[in-house]
């Protein structure tokens, strides 16, 4: 259980865990707070907005739609890891969820399956709307997953949340029935757990998920999967004789270091 953040500390904590920002308007005071309560916080949840490219997506976030007002998230993970920062304050995200799955949150214990709707989700989760149309087949590319890492464990280490397990990180589809975001080839939210737990033991600047390799997912670039590591093109292609950094195939392993 916490306070909120203030806008201005959630976005300091989010530049020093080395996410890409983008402030959209008046963020900051753009939210649903006369409909209800904001906070206490318990987590951080994942989305996927089921949408197809980076302005739209922010647009729709930020603004709603007919019979569901903006913003929609906190923050827009677009495909290429930068997050655009939408509203603050409660958001019309997470929707009724599952109490039993809220108090194993609060634990921070294993989650139970979530069978009711129950429990207003909007007051007491973070919650960032990824980039993805949600089809099970449009990938998440390897910038896009190391920002919910980034952001997710901002959060939670400015909250002092658990670190081992992280059940402080959840996916729509572990609160609400029916939900299946975050969904698709190279998102997990077991794999996002462990990975933010990896980035707590070390401090918020750290810029490598501390691998000598990494596997090429659906959707990567070599400029992505640069940017993910703290590295570059030219060194990923010469440690890797990689002669075209267009032509890089999926499940090849690619040298880091």
């Amino acid at each position: 259980m916490a306070k909120p953040l203030s806008a201005n500390t959630f976005l300091s904590v989010l530049r020093a865990e080395g996410v890409r920002v983008v402030e959209v308007g008046n963020w900051r005071t753009h939210n649903r707070n006369h409909k209800g309560a904001w906070g206490p916080v318990h987590g951080v949840m994942i989305h996927h907005t089921v949408t197809r490219g980076t302005a739209a997506t922010v647009r729709i976030c930020r603004d709603g739609y007919a019979g569901l007002p903006g913003p929609l998230c906190h923050g827009v993970i677009a495909k290429n890891g930068t997050v655009h920062l939408v509203g603050y304050g409660r958001a019309n995200h997470a929707g009724l969820g599952d109490d039993d799955v809220l108090r194993a949150v609060i634990a921070e214990r294993t989650l139970p399956a979530d069978n009711e709707a129950n429990t207003d989700g909007n007051a007491r989760f973070y919650g960032f709307e990824c980039e993805n149309l949600g089809d099970g087949s449009d990938p998440w590319p390897a910038a896009q997953v190391n920002a919910i890492v980034r952001a997710s464990a901002a959060l939670v280490r400015a909250h002092g949340w658990g670190k081992d397990g992280n059940t402080s990180v959840i996916g729509h589809s572990e609160w609400q029935p029916g939900k299946v975001d975050p969904r698709g080839p190279g998102i997990g939210m077991a794999d996002v757990r462990r990975r933010v737990a990896e980035r707590l033991r070390h401090p918020a600047n750290w810029s490598t998920g501390g691998a000598d390799t990494y596997r090429v997912r659906p959707g990567d670039t070599l400029s992505e999967i640069a940017a993910a590591h703290g590295t570059t093109v030219a060194k990923l292609a010469r440690l890797n004789g990689i002669e075209n950094p267009d032509h890089i195939r999926v499940g090849q392993t690619i040298k880091l270091r």
